[in-house]
């Protein structure tokens, strides 16, 4: 049940969500998590879309949950009449971890959607990881007394020595930069937006093999692999234990592991896929592996860091630039949360700060792009 009566006034700091599910019990739990923290006040509930598009004409809302499956109207035809009534509005996807869920969540984001938040397989009631992580992304979302959210950084560690310095675009040259044989890129929050942009526009002549960890968790990267195949036009896949690295082609790490790289005796490198434990509670994570790819590539590595929460990759990078390894990280303008890229930054880890638009044209200058 709504209320349809106008929210009282709430502190600025505070931000106002709406959830909507077609479970009463779903709500209930959704409401009591996100009311543990005192930043975020619950104003409306909703059991499908059409009585949530009834409530943004009765409360002023920043954060909408959104769950998929409804009766009436669903999320998918719900999600562009709410950013049509509030362009502002930042939508976070409830999904399953069903195939189907994962494919429609991965549009939804497409869409206009900010982010996504996986329903466990458990139940709500008792994953204590996805109550945290809800709470974690509405307040990062919803964040109204700051700049913006894409203000957001993580602790990093003090900046390194000025030998490693932030050039301009115009003085990258190809007799600067040691041409790498291989491209791995890190994101997180934001980045199946910023991967799309990214690869859809990369040069068609770029050779090297791409490796990605995007945290996402399993189901949801394989979806994300067939949708880069559809956008990129080049072969994308969840990475496998043991195949060779080839030409062209994109590895995406599968939720549940970490992507690592070896030598094999035969010659070539091969995937090896880890089940250890998370890094920077991620699994998995980037820092693994840009820190397996360093061991092997050395100065034939490029890496670069997208939008996202936390710093994974900080430390990844430290060894790609010890290495003599080149790292790009987006910048704190275009991204969504700028922690992971705004860390290496920070560090004084980066060969160029760039634009999410330029970031493409930046991997074709410093790669080659005319073929091997």
């Amino acid at each position: 049940m709504i209320d349809q009566k106008k929210s009282p006034r709430i502190a600025d700091a505070v931000c106002r969500v709406m959830v909507v599910d077609d479970s009463a019990i779903a709500r209930g739990i959704v409401t009591r998590t996100l009311e543990e923290d005192r930043g975020i006040k619950v104003v409306a509930s909703a059991p499908n879309g059409v009585m949530a598009l009834k409530a943004m004409r009765s409360h002023e809302i920043d954060v909408v949950i959104l769950d998929i499956e409804m009766p009436e109207l669903d999320g998918m035809a719900t999600l562009p009449r709410l950013l049509a009534a509030n362009p502002d509005l930042k939508i976070i996807m409830a999904s399953a971890a069903s195939q189907h869920d994962a494919d429609v969540t991965l549009k939804a984001i497409s869409m206009g959607a900010v982010d996504y938040i996986p329903k466990p397989s458990t139940g709500l009631g008792g994953a204590a990881s996805f109550r945290q992580e809800l709470i974690d992304k509405v307040k990062m979302h919803g964040a109204r007394d700051a700049a913006s959210v894409k203000a957001v950084r993580r602790p990093a560690p003090k900046a390194a020595p000025a030998a490693t310095p932030t050039i301009t675009q115009r003085s990258i040259g190809r007799n600067q930069i040691e041409r790498p044989d291989v491209i791995a890129i890190g994101s997180s929050t934001g980045g199946p937006q910023a991967l799309a942009e990214v690869l859809r526009d990369l040069d068609a002549h770029i050779w090297q093999p791409i490796l990605i960890t995007q945290h996402m968790p399993a189901t949801f990267t394989a979806m994300l692999a067939e949708h880069m195949t559809r956008y990129s036009g080049r072969v994308a896949a969840e990475a496998r234990d043991g195949e060779l690295l080839s030409p062209g082609r994109i590895y995406v790490a599968p939720g549940g592991k970490h992507l690592l790289v070896e030598t094999q005796a035969a010659g070539g490198v091969r995937i090896r896929l880890d089940d250890g434990p998370p890094e920077n509670s991620c699994k998995p994570a980037v820092d693994p592996m840009l820190r397996s790819l360093s061991r092997i590539f050395k100065n034939k590595l490029l890496v670069v860091i997208l939008t996202g929460m936390g710093c994974d990759g900080l430390k990844g990078c430290e060894e790609v630039v010890n290495g003599g390894g080149i790292v790009l990280a987006q910048d704190q303008e275009t991204s969504v949360v700028w922690g992971m890229p705004g860390a290496v930054v920070q560090a004084g880890l980066c060969r160029e700060v760039l634009p999410l638009s330029l970031i493409g044209p930046a991997i074709a200058q410093i790669s080659g792009g005319e073929g091997k």
